[in-house]
């Protein structure tokens, strides 16, 4: 009997949300998405360090030897971004998503520039931007910017998706993609209910990805909704026949491993909708957003925590290039990720205090218990002697 797993790709596009390139070879999707989270996450691998350490050195040969090392780190992150991006391309027959930096959400002028850059760079290395979704918040600047990129054939990936106003905002800007957050959607609700579970068909993220797919198939978008940041398998069943779902090999192995059978949830030949059709500018989409609290916060909260894993990154950058010139090592990562993360200061950090990405969550939490110390974080990242030196 074929497995969920393989029952799912049967009616949707499997898309691995990972930059561990063995985890996408042993689970062959058709696509993959990453972004600085993802990649610090695998940057702790070793088979991975050769790939840190060659970017680096071009990008210190590229900007030259008499510049700052955040200059040297800035440049290298797009590099580091798009080589794990050539890597990923290698073993998928589909798309690769690369993100911008979240720290430019708010910037369309400067999402545009470092769009195009990131395309520029995937070009300069053989690769089609046919073959590369630009990833980007979906605020009404990312969206705009998103706008723009289309128009010049630069695909793009809208991320930090949490309420209807976005949706219909990038429906009517037409771009090629949203990413939904299932998993982050549940965790608002489950904070403010104090309910510790939902059934699949109650769960609010599921909800609300159903009535996103449903409004694009009944009114004839072409944007593909791809659901994203899974809590559990249920989440995954209940939105089986959507566009694309992104998820993580730890719940990709689960349904590797289950034999249940699995039913059709999403139909985008006959979508159930009872919603109008609505149109909107800046004023009507700030207010829509504005009187969603759920969507408000988890997107502020969202573009704070990829924010935080692009400042982690480049501090673990910093920290590498240090070492490959002979300088002295960063030393406060750990201690930074807990003043970010650890919201009641108390020495641990739960995946509903953590800011940043779900994979890079599960990455450091190796005994499984939802909880990070210090010294899981200090294992995770490979800071222990960084650490020993504060």
């Amino acid at each position: 009997m074929a497995t969920l797993l393989e029952q799912l790709s049967s009616m949707t596009v499997v898309v691995a949300d990972t930059g561990d390139l063995e985890a996408i070879k042993t689970f062959t999707p058709r696509d993959a998405t990453t972004n600085p989270s993802l990649i610090l996450a695998a940057a702790q691998i070793p088979a991975y360090q050769s790939l840190i350490d060659e970017a680096l050195k071009a990008s210190r040969q590229k900007i030259g030897n008499g510049t700052a090392v955040e200059e040297v780190v800035h440049e290298a992150l797009d590099e580091i971004c798009v080589m794990f991006g050539q890597e990923i391309l290698k073993i998928v027959p589909g798309r690769v998503s690369t993100e911008v930096d979240a720290r430019l959400s708010f910037d369309k002028d400067a999402t545009i520039s470092k769009a195009r850059k990131l395309i520029s760079l995937y070009n300069e290395a053989g690769i089609s931007k046919d073959r590369v979704l630009i990833k980007i918040a979906a605020t009404w600047e990312g969206i705009k910017a998103a706008e723009e990129l289309e128009k010049e054939g630069i695909h793009c990936n809208l991320t930090l998706l949490f309420g209807f106003s976005q949706a219909v905002a990038c429906a009517e800007a037409g771009v090629t993609l949203i990413s939904p957050f299932v998993g982050r959607i549940l965790d608002w609700y489950k904070a403010q209910s104090g309910k510790e579970s939902y059934p699949g068909n109650e769960d609010p993220g599921v909800i609300s990805v159903t009535k996103i797919f449903n409004y694009y198939k009944k009114f004839g978008y072409k944007t593909e909704v791809m659901g994203a940041s899974f809590r559990n398998v249920q989440e995954i069943i209940e939105l089986a026949g959507c566009d694309l779902l992104t998820i993580s090999p730890k719940l990709l192995d689960q349904l590797r491993q289950s034999q249940e059978d699995l039913t059709r949830k999403l139909d985008a030949v006959n979508p159930i909708s009872a919603d109008d059709k609505i149109t909107l500018d800046k004023i009507n989409f700030d207010l829509m957003l504005k009187n969603d609290r759920m969507a408000s916060e988890k997107l502020e909260e969202g573009i704070r925590g990829f924010s935080k894993a692009i400042d982690t990154l480049e501090s673990q950058l910093a920290h590498r290039l240090a070492v490959i010139e002979g300088g002295n090592a960063f030393t406060h990562v750990v201690h930074e990720i807990f003043m970010l993360n650890d919201l009641d200061g108390d020495g641990c950090i739960t995946r509903e205090e953590w800011l940043g990405s779900d994979a890079v969550f599960d990455a450091l939490d190796n005994d499984h218990d939802g909880r990070l110390l210090q010294n899981d974080v200090i294992s995770g990242l490979g800071a222990a002697l960084a650490l020993s030196r504060v």
